[in-house]
């Protein structure tokens, strides 16, 4: 083969020019465009049809659909909804009874679609099986597979084959397949609109890396974690199905389930303890998808067990799915006051002036999974004073309701009974006769995340409400050249 170097070549000089009137190149070209037409007119007439591919590892044959302009413009036009995605969710006899409450709290009887796997059949106490709860099957046997991590459980094994044994039931109008572990809350609109951003007719793996840094480096930082959920694409399900129990074997020394997917994954081409106050005060642009092993972190809301604090985030997502934790703030000049509202969770009033990158920097009020560290995190933190003259003053979530024009008003009160001592500076005294907020937010448009969106603004109403002691905030869209800056 003659390389010619490009700096050699002068696209304008007469031997180009006249390369372009070779008779031979010319009926080449004709050649070509007569065979195009050809196919085009063949393809319009006939069908579409099925390839067949063996697979090498397993002995069985899949058949793989080609779409024409026809039926991509029909599926384009069917939006991905709830009846699309069929979850697998990790479960144990042993724990089910305890953890069944988070499942129920987002799981729709008759709407959702999936099971709970249990390794065996369910114990006296979860019977009869509650119709609240996903349906449940049992794994498969898995002696058969090898497993030598030292440190790790052969449930592991169990578990990395539920999307296998998922794609196995068929079920019809699968696009997504979706896994998490039993104490693991989805919030399915949210999720739904993460997965529309995506052809579901390609192959895609959708997850989140660890917010512990540790965790990344000991098991993987290209692999989604599975407590807290991934997402398969139906054709990327239908490749995996063939290598997976070919993969769990060579992959016998990784410790868990998500690992050995993760791991199968590049052959085919977010966990805390403490309290999650911190994290969710300043949560990132970025939809609410999941929640995950709530066992171990503190109550979301003061006062309530672990269940209850779920429910009450809840109730606000349920009126306004896609701002459910979406942080805001601004600040009150006149009296110097900085304000920071994650909305449906928890509002704060600083008495000072506070940059828009440190409201925006979570509180470190968790420490990392594994060591229980207080580093390091895939994000940066800030320390939360024990001085209380250099905290905020915390408002949680206490209601919403709609008023009117797609618009909702949340309220947030200081939490009652609560022994903590307070600073004694003047300003720090105007700010405690506050007793909480109340803050009106248009419904969040649930496009706006196939978008690149920003932060939206937000404005604090003086007014003779501050008289009941109640601070009213209005958050609404950023106006052109409008930032968030302190003067």
């Amino acid at each position: 083969m003659l390389w010619l170097s490009p700096s050699k070549i002068n696209p304008f000089s007469p031997l180009t020019k006249l390369s372009f009137l070779n008779p031979n190149l010319m009926k080449g070209l004709l050649s070509i465009f007569l065979v195009t037409i050809f196919s085009l007119c063949y393809f319009s007439i006939f069908p579409p049809f099925k390839l067949r591919i063996n697979c090498p590892e397993c002995n069985q044959t899949y058949n793989i659909h080609t779409y024409n302009d026809e039926e991509i413009e029909i599926e384009i036009k069917t939006k991905t909804n709830i009846s699309h995605i069929l979850f697998g969710i990790a479960g144990s006899s042993e724990t089910w009874s305890q953890r069944r409450h988070y499942c129920e709290l987002w799981w729709k009887p008759n709407v959702t679609r999936g099971y709970v796997w249990l390794g065996e059949e369910p114990r006296k106490e979860a019977k009869p099986w509650p119709k609240t709860s996903p349906p449940y099957k049992v794994s498969s046997d898995t002696a058969r597979f090898k497993y030598t991590s030292s440190y790790g459980s052969r449930s592991a094994v169990r578990i990395a084959r539920i999307v296998k044994e998922s794609f196995e039931l068929g079920f019809d109008d699968v696009r997504w397949f979706v896994m998490g572990d039993d104490d693991t809350v989805f919030f399915t609109e949210n999720l739904l609109n993460v997965l529309r951003k995506y052809d579901y007719r390609e192959m895609y793996y959708i997850g989140g890396q660890s917010e512990s840094v540790e965790q990344d480096v000991i098991h993987s930082y290209t692999m989604g974690y599975g407590g807290g959920g991934f997402a398969i694409s139906y054709p990327l399900a239908k490749e995996l199905v063939r290598i997976l129990d070919g993969c769990i074997d060579r992959y016998s020394e990784l410790y868990g389930s998500d690992q050995k997917i993760g791991g199968c994954m590049m052959e085919i081409g977010v966990d805390i303890r403490g309290s999650p106050y911190g994290l969710l005060s300043a949560h990132p642009l970025a939809p609410l998808v999941s929640l995950h092993h709530l066992d171990y972190v503190q109550p979301l809301f003061p006062g309530m067990d672990r269940v209850a604090s779920v429910k009450m985030l809840i109730s606000a997502y349920k009126s306004d799915p896609s701002r459910t934790l979406q942080q805001s703030f601004c600040y009150d000049l006149t009296r110097n006051w900085s304000v920071s509202v994650s909305w449906g969770y928890t509002a704060q009033l600083y008495p000072y002036l506070v940059t828009g990158k440190d409201l925006n920097t979570p509180f470190q009020t968790f420490l990392t999974w594994r060591s229980w560290s207080q580093e390091p995190f895939a994000f940066n933190t800030r320390v939360m004073s024990l001085d209380p003259c250099e905290r905020p003053i915390i408002y949680y979530f206490d209601g919403v309701k709609e008023v009117g024009n797609e618009t909702t008003l949340t309220s947030y009160k200081r939490p009652k009974n609560r022994q903590m001592k307070q600073c004694d500076r003047r300003t720090y005294g105007a700010a405690y006769s506050m007793k909480g907020f109340n803050v009106s937010a248009p419904i969040f448009d649930p496009q706006i995340w196939k978008k690149a969106p920003r932060r939206q603004c937000c404005e604090i109403i003086n007014g003779s409400d501050e008289r009941d002691g109640m601070v009213q905030v209005r958050i609404r869209g950023c106006n052109q050249w409008e930032s968030v800056t302190l003067p």
